[in-house]
This record gives C-alpha cells, sequence and structure tokens, in this order.
C-alpha cells in the first residue's frame, strides 16, 4: 500500500497488525479463493524503493491449481496503479513461472476512477479491482475474528441506519475479543478506519461523534451507545406529545439543540 501521512501512516499499520488474521477470510469470502495450503512467499524480492507488496502468497486451492496470489489494499485512487500492477506481475512471473493472480481492494471513500487495463499494440494487461465500500458488512460483521468484525466499518451498510450499523459492530466485537487492552486497541481501529473511509456520505455527523466517545471512554461501550438511543426515544416523545422549543427539549434532555434537530430530521424523513 503506498504510504500516506497521517491518516494513511494509522491504516498502515491497523493493516499490519490484523493482516494475517484476515487474509483466510478475505480470500474466502471477498476473492473466492479456498486455500488447502499457504505458503508466504519474502516480499524483498519485489521491494524497490517504491514498491512492496502488501500480501504475496503461494497459493494452492482446493482444486489442486498452485499459483502465486498478491493483494494490495488501496486508499488512494492512484492513477498509474496500473503500471505499478504490470511491473509486480512481470516481477513475479519472472521469478517464479507460476500464474499469477493479482487483486487491488480499495477502501477510499468515492469510488475509484483509476484505471485498470493496459492495452497497447504489444502488451495487454488488467487487473480486478474490488470496492470494499461495495461489499455487504455482513461478509464480517458475523465472523468470530475481532480483526475481521472491524472490516465490516469499511463494508456497506445497505441503506440502513448507520447508528444502528455501529451498534451491531461495537457488539459483536465485544463479543468475541478477549480482555480489556485488546477491546480498547479494536475499538480504537475502528474509530481510525471510520475516519479513514470518510464516510460522510453513508454516517452522520453524530455517528461519528459517538464512535469518538467510544474509544475515549476507555469503558462500557455499549452502554455508550444504548444511552444515545434511549436520549434519542425520550426526544422522540417530547416531539410527539408536547409542543417544545429544540431549546426546551435538549434542555429537558441534556443533549445538544444540534441532537435534538438531527431526531426530527430522521422522524421526518420516516412520514
Amino acid at each position: 500500500m503506498k504510504k500516506q501521512k497521517g491518516r494513511g501512516s494509522q491504516y498502515d499499520r491497523i493493516f499490519k497488525e490484523n493482516i494475517e488474521a484476515v487474509i483466510p477470510a478475505l480470500m474466502q469470502k471477498v476473492l473466492g479463493i479456498t486455500a488447502v495450503e499457504s505458503e508466504e512467499l519474502p516480499d524483498d524480492v519485489l521491494h524497490t524503493k517504491e514498491r512492496k507488496p502488501d500480501v504475496l502468497k503461494k497459493i494452492t486451492d482446493e482444486k489442486g491449481s498452485i499459483f502465486i496470489l498478491q493483494i494490495e489494499f488501496q486508499l488512494a485512487d492512484e492513477a498509474e496503479m496500473v503500471y505499478r500492477m504490470a511491473e509486480y506481475f512481470i516481477m513475479l512471473e519472472r521469478k517464479y513461472k507460476l500464474p499469477v493472480q493479482q487483486y487491488v481492494l480499495f477502501i477510499g471513500a468515492a469510488s475509484p476512477k483509476m484505471p485498470t487495463r493496459l492495452f497497447r499494440e504489444r502488451l495487454r494487461f488488467d487487473f480486478p479491482l474490488i470496492t470494499f465500500a461495495e461489499l455487504d458488512y455482513q461478509l464480517f460483521l458475523k465472523s468470530d475474528r475481532p480483526e475481521e468484525v472491524v472490516l465490516s466499518i469499511l463494508a456497506d451498510f445497505r441503506q440502513q441506519d448507520p447508528d444502528i450499523i455501529i451498534e451491531q459492530i461495537v457488539q459483536r466485537v465485544r463479543e468475541v475479543t478477549e480482555g480489556e487492552f485488546a477491546l480498547k486497541r479494536y475499538f480504537q481501529q475502528l474509530r481510525v478506519l471510520a475516519q479513514l473511509r470518510n464516510l460522510g456520505d453513508n454516517l452522520k455527523e453524530s455517528t461519528m461523534e459517538s464512535l469518538e466517545k467510544y474509544v475515549s471512554l476507555e469503558g462500557d461501550l455499549v452502554y455508550t451507545v444504548t444511552k444515545k438511543r434511549m436520549e434519542e426515544k425520550f426526544i422522540r416523545n417530547l416531539i410527539t406529545k408536547f409542543t417544545l422549543s429544540s431549546e426546551q427539549m435538549a434542555d429537558a434532555a441534556g443533549v445538544t439543540v444540534e441532537f435534538v434537530e438531527n431526531v426530527k430530521t430522521k422522524i421526518a424523513a420516516e412520514k
């Protein structure tokens, strides 16, 4: 993955921590590869000043086929990615004399525009580009591995209420994680990945604020989510049963005026 400053480096660190735990699930659930044998290959063979593969393995699948698997996790919509993948392909083919399967998994916010095909008079090359934001979050949410569950935040919420989905992710991470130290680490990863993904079109500002609260409290995060939902229910009752201003309702519930306005907007959208 191409290094980036700030958030990019945070993302890079998260995937380095989780990569070996999530690769089997990504192969099976996303790439459709059932591996019966997987051998780690040295990536220093392909390491230049600008290039080093994220995942490089020799795979034997359930049909007995043997091939080289390369996966790149890409945050930036890089216009010259096709050249980089073509260079990798040639080097891998030359080194191992085996079929090469390459995949780029894009986890940015917008739909990537990068070219995936390079057709010239004497060269035809292309690579599969998979956009994480188009994958069903349920692929990862049901996992028993917290590293996989965390990936749910990068996937498609299927037009469901982001607050509810995040509550599900938070609860599932808690269910499959042992130890408070590990739990805190995975919640920190959730916050970072949500920011890196820039979920502005899918997540309300209030939801992002909630994620920040989950991490900063370092305590019962499920309680935090439940408390927020109870506050919303209280505001809904005030709106339907009383004639109060947003300021009065905010004061009665101990929330911000913005929170009240968000509930009003949600109610209006439901009608």
